[in-house]
């Protein structure tokens, strides 16, 4: 998407409706007046010329796809557009050697300021789970994928953690639902 060459002249500015009009129509190949999931995937670019992982598009999708259809339509690709462009600001802060890649002290620097207090082997299963290339670091789009996960288990488990002091019971059935509503 054009959304590198944009951010690069506009830094931070919010896009008027007439440019994302304009990627809008793009980037919706078959003209059906949604984006779907296919052409959100064929349109981002994740740095390392290897396509966006699905799963982070279908992430993105769900989470503005506000009538459930499939697929975001112009209003809710706007939406779209300022959640990846902040994904993308987020990723150059803690991507400290310009590598295009989050090694794991940048992810353990990532996450920390996020508000995460992890162990560093659990950075390790991280940077494991999250790195599709096996090259010991996150791209751009498998960042996005594991910092939603990451949410996701994390709003998941205080449900459960009522007295908010990081310990929970569940049941087998419990724990199967609550994997079930993540993946």
């Amino acid at each position: 998407m054009a959304y590198q060459a944009y951010q690069s002249a506009q830094h931070n500015a919010p896009p008027d409706q007439s440019f994302l009009w304009n990627i809008f129509q793009r980037v919706d190949k078959d003209h059906s007046g949604a984006i779907s999931d296919t052409e959100l995937q064929q349109a981002l670019s994740n740095g390392t010329w290897t396509p966006f992982n699905p799963v982070t598009i279908r992430s993105i999708i769900s989470m503005f796809d506000r009538d459930n259809k499939g697929g975001v339509n112009f209003q809710e690709f706007g939406g779209v557009w300022k959640y990846i462009t902040d994904w993308q600001n987020i990723f150059h802060t803690y991507d400290t050697d310009n590598s295009g890649f989050i090694d794991r002290n940048e992810l353990k620097q990532a996450l920390t300021c996020f508000g995460y207090r992890l162990s560093d082997q659990f950075y390790s299963i991280l940077i494991e789970r999250f790195d599709r290339q096996r090259k010991g670091q996150v791209a751009f789009d498998d960042f996005i994928h594991c910092c939603i996960a990451l949410q996701r288990l994390t709003d998941m488990f205080r449900r459960y953690d009522t007295d908010q002091d990081g310990w929970i019971q569940v049941s087998y059935e419990q724990y199967l639902s609550m994997m079930f509503c993540v993946v």
